[in-house]
């Protein structure tokens, strides 16, 4: 598993950091990956199906424009990928 050093933090961090992780129950270094997991991956992070109906859930076609987009569409099935033979 990758470690990671972290030079020069400063005294009344060090001290906070400390205090959380009592506060906690966990040492500061447990403190601290949990603090890192957090900010990865925040648990109200939006996911991407999200993001795209908040972009685009307000749009919509005519009719003329969805009888365009289904003329257009390819309607012959794909031709299954061969694995070697």
């Amino acid at each position: 598993m990758p470690a990671l050093t972290i030079r020069n933090i400063p005294d009344d961090i060090h001290r906070g950091l400390k205090a959380l992780a009592a506060k906690h129950g966990r040492s500061a270094e447990a403190e601290v990956r949990e603090l890192i997991a957090s900010a990865v991956f925040p648990s109200e992070r939006q996911r991407l199906g999200s993001a795209l109906g908040d972009i685009w859930g307000g749009v919509r076609l005519t009719e003329v424009e969805a009888r365009v987009i289904d003329r257009a569409r390819d309607r012959v099935p794909a031709k299954p990928m061969s694995l070697g033979e």
